[in-house]
């Protein structure tokens, strides 16, 4: 009894040690770059962090969209957003002061890269 009580305590930090771990990515978010079909844009994202589970919104030019499915486990985040002209998924990896996204929209992918504003 005494052994399954330690592996249970051992497993539970370890859970909560992985969380802890979570970047900071709270604050603001912007990336300028170009899509697929060549159109200029930018993002604005504001991201808060509450344990494993990310918020936030994504703004671009005419819209600003609630984030949906947020989380962030480590330097991985991912998320949707349901923005005016379709559904876009995010997934991301936080190098440095720089986040990676890989975009999934109507079945293309193209990549951004996010540079904090302000924490």
């Amino acid at each position: 009894m005494r052994t399954s009580s330690l592996w249970f305590v051992a497993a539970l930090l370890l859970l909560l040690s992985a969380v802890a771990a979570a970047a900071d990515v709270t604050g603001k978010w912007k990336a300028e770059f170009t899509t697929p079909d060549g159109t200029a844009r930018v993002n604005t994202f504001t991201f808060k962090v509450d344990g494993g589970k990310l918020t936030g919104t994504v703004a671009g030019t005419q819209d600003e969209t609630p984030i949906q499915n947020g989380k962030i486990n480590g330097d991985e985040l991912s998320f949707t957003a349901e923005r005016p002209f379709g559904s876009f998924k995010y997934d991301g990896k936080i190098v440095g002061s720089e986040i990676r996204f890989k975009v999934t929209f109507n079945e293309q992918s193209y990549e951004i890269t996010a540079k904090r504003l302000e924490k």
